[in-house]
């Protein structure tokens, strides 16, 4: 038996480190919570009916099915044993000897956990897919609404955050309700809706040069969605966000104002940031830890002007391929230098016909760049069958304003009841059951 590698996730740094690993005289275990591996730069699209879920998820052991080494287990870890060297998983012990933790991260609502009943976020294919009936949802109960004010909080949408996520949900809600939506109803009309996007810093986009984040704000207003910025969310509940004094009444909030890292950190009781990401050094291993890796949003590590890494795909890929190379290496007798990040550029989509793109000094916006973002989310998806099906959607929903995907789904069953939303909501869900 070789070296026994077991990969803890397989988000874009595991699935990286797993395939660079293929063929390798590892005996590689991935293990994941979820049969699939998700491509969740588009999950926004997905939340609002642009694309269906098999379009940018494929299942993980398809991915891995001619890497013979590379063993594939379902399972939730829940801890991890350093003096026997396993892993808990679902009341089993894996064993390992060299550990790469890619357990990504989890929504944060900075201390107000109640908040998440009533805003969700979007992390995975459920979230997604449960954000689209709410959304769906509030327009088909304001059809048939009779009280003004009732039919006026369906129709107002929230979403916290002014990061990539929160831009490119707001965008793509007001295109769903400008185009997509726009002749589908008799008692309404859907581009009466207020979509308002929240941020707390003073702009959007942070990560983004002040011009680019300044364009994305005027796209966003050109698709009539209010901006506020500086404004930091007060309270928050299934009718309504207060910003400060303003209350703005609504059904449906969209949490994208912040994530931390899974619990890996209290897994091994190591060191960890504000954002509960383990500081590693900079091979990547875990102070003290020294067969034990951690990567993607899970790590803490500054590039080489001390900014701290983002937590982008691009570093999880660079990790996970790195990663893969130090293992070979160090199994030959030898040693690499420590990891660095290669830099290629941030982007950001605000709707149809409209992105920004910063790469170093080379900075973009409108046609152009949302024509590059396209290019570059399709190639970067899993297998051609996902690149095919979602560039013949993309170039659909562009000449006809259509989204395919406006189905409400999950209106009954236990996994409904699972899911955070709105006591009254629950209700009308039970009795439609």
């Amino acid at each position: 038996m070789g070296t026994r590698v077991v990969i803890v996730g397989a988000g874009f740094g595991g699935l990286s480190a797993a395939k660079a690993l293929a063929k390798s005289p590892f005996d590689v275990t991935v293990i994941d919570r979820h049969n699939y591996h998700l491509f969740q730069p588009l999950l926004y699209q997905v939340a609002t009916a642009g694309l269906s879920p098999a379009d940018i998820a494929s299942p993980i052991r398809g991915i891995l099915a001619r890497a013979p080494n590379v063993s594939v287990i379902l399972g939730r870890v829940s801890g991890i044993d350093t003096e026997r060297r396993e892993v808990l998983a679902d009341g089993r012990r894996i064993p390992y000897d060299t550990l790469i933790l890619a357990t990504g991260a989890q929504h944060a609502y900075f201390g107000h956990g109640d908040w998440a009943a009533h805003a969700p976020g979007l992390k995975t294919i459920d979230d997604a897919t449960y954000i689209r009936r709410r959304i769906l949802l509030a327009f088909e109960k304001a059809e048939t609404e009779t009280d003004p004010a009732e039919r006026a909080r369906l129709l107002n949408f929230v979403i916290v955050g002014g990061g990539p996520t929160g831009v490119e949900m707001a965008g793509a809600i007001a295109e769903l309700a400008n185009r997509a939506l726009a002749k589908d109803f008799r008692a309404i009309d859907p581009r009466s809706a207020r979509i308002v996007l929240v941020e707390a810093a003073p702009r959007l986009l942070t990560p983004f040069d002040p011009p680019l984040s300044a364009a994305a704000r005027t796209s966003l207003e050109q698709l009539g969605v209010e901006v506020r910025t500086g404004a930091p969310v007060t309270a928050l509940d299934d009718s309504g966000v207060s910003i400060g004094t303003e209350r703005i009444e609504t059904r449906t909030v969209v949490w994208a104002a912040g994530v931390m890292a899974s619990p890996a950190g209290q897994w091994l009781g190591a060191e960890t940031d504000r954002a509960g990401r383990l500081k590693v050094t900079p091979d990547l291993s875990v102070p003290g830890h020294p067969d034990i890796f951690v990567i993607g949003d899970t790590a803490a590590l500054n590039d080489a002007k001390g900014n701290p890494l983002p937590g982008v795909a691009p570093v999880a890929k660079q990790q996970g391929q790195y990663l893969a190379r130090l293992l070979r290496a160090r199994e030959a007798g030898k040693a690499l230098p420590p990891f660095r990040y290669r830099d290629y550029g941030i982007l950001a989509t605000i709707g149809r016909k409209r992105a920004v793109i910063q790469m170093g000094r080379f900075k973009l916006t409108g046609f152009l760049a949302w024509v590059l973002w396209s290019v570059a989310h399709i190639y970067f998806l899993i297998g051609f069958r996902n690149r095919f099906v979602v560039a013949l959607n993309w170039m659909w929903n562009y000449v006809t304003f259509q989204r395919g995907t406006r189905l409400i789904t999950g209106m009954s069953g236990a996994k409904v009841e699972e899911l955070p939303m709105p006591a009254d909501e629950k209700e009308i869900l039970r009795r439609a059951s």
